[in-house]
């Protein structure tokens, strides 16, 4: 054991800077888990608006309806209650989040077809989303893009931008250079936003 004092010094800077840059990666992904669950929230809201609506539509199906339209309403339904609290165990694992996103655009495509009046598209943060030209000027990149929800509130679309950001922001952390070695140490892996 070396005992010359430059040597302790830069191995105590060495462990605070080590502890500091691990606090700040497991507070991101602390916001990040948070943001989750405000988003786990939402998307449960969402889901029984469309269960409760389903329901009333099965008492009064229009005849312009096609009659498994609620069937594969209910299905996509109960796919993305599935995914869901598979995703509450690892809600930062890029499969898990990947395929929250295809049963959720499942469900969303499900209750267009059997509802296509009733959807209302927010952008990130709230307010109601324009349309997109027609002529491709203009078009959101692929993280503003809004998503049409079934229940008319904007809490969805909120939730789903702040995970997306909580994420953004936690992926940049540990892709940093100095960062990335502790999370390396610390098997911290990146996370994958809504989409």
């Amino acid at each position: 054991m070396p005992d010359s004092l430059p040597f302790w010094i830069g191995g105590a800077l060495a462990l605070f800077w080590f502890v500091g840059a691990y606090n700040r990666l497991v507070r991101l992904r602390s916001l990040a888990l948070q943001a989750y669950a405000t988003l786990d929230a939402a998307l449960v809201r969402q889901l029984e608006f469309v269960l409760a609506r389903a329901a009333e539509a099965d008492t009064a199906a229009p005849a312009s309806v096609e009659p498994h339209a609620g069937v594969s309403l209910r299905a996509a339904a109960g796919q993305l209650a599935t995914l869901l609290a598979a995703t509450r165990l690892r809600p930062l694992d890029p499969a898990g989040i990947a395929a929250l996103a295809t049963a959720l655009h499942v469900l969303l495509a499900a209750w267009q077809h059997l509802h296509p009046e009733a959807v209302v598209s927010f952008e990130a943060d709230g307010t109601l989303s324009r349309p997109v030209p027609l002529n491709g000027v203009d078009e959101p990149g692929p993280d503003s893009t809004p998503i049409a929800w079934p229940e008319p509130s904007a809490a969805a679309e909120i939730a789903r931008s702040q995970f997306n950001l909580a994420v953004a922001q936690y992926n940049a952390a540990i892709g940093q250079f100095p960062a990335l070695l502790v999370a390396w140490i610390m098997q911290l892996r990146p996370a994958a936003p809504l989409r």
